[in-house]
């Protein structure tokens, strides 16, 4: 069940069942530009056989060529997990204007963990940071999925 929260997140969190669906750590991630929905993605690591095919990456790709531009300005980023290093990385070099994430990865994350990446004077570009939107349900989804994995 969704809850109360933005169309967005909503979009995200389906992307990350869909993933799920394919054998996909259950991540979406959804970019929008002034309100308008521009690309979607999901963890595809595992269909693409590529290890950079986190569902930020397969988003913020795609809406650069939907853009026909090589940074993001203007755009915002949602997603269902709390990014890695390497898609919080990817976020500041495409100058993503507001990131929303749902779960916390306290193991993964970059964001509110580890190496709070966009808290580091060497980051030349932060996003403004807003997180637990739909929390509840993407971490369930993350539970379900690896307790499934686990049995």
């Amino acid at each position: 069940m969704t809850g109360a929260f933005s169309e967005p997140m909503r979009r995200a969190l389906d992307e990350a069942r869909a993933a799920a669906a394919e054998g996909e750590v259950p991540v979406g991630a959804v970019v929008t530009r002034a309100g308008a929905l521009v690309a979607t993605g999901r963890n595809r690591m595992r269909c693409d056989n590529d290890p950079t095919a986190h569902a930020e990456m397969v988003a913020m790709r795609a809406a650069a060529a939907a853009l026909g531009v090589p940074r993001l300005d203007g755009c915002d980023l949602w997603v269902t997990l709390e990014p890695c290093a390497m898609c919080a990385g990817a976020m500041a070099l495409a100058r993503i204007g507001r990131l929303y994430f749902a779960a916390a990865d306290p193991k993964g994350g970059a964001i509110l963990h580890g190496p709070r990446l966009f808290d580091q004077p060497t980051c030349h570009h932060a996003p403004d940071v807003y997180s637990g939107i739909g929390e509840d349900e993407a971490g369930d989804m993350l539970k379900a999925f690896f307790r499934e994995r686990r049995s």
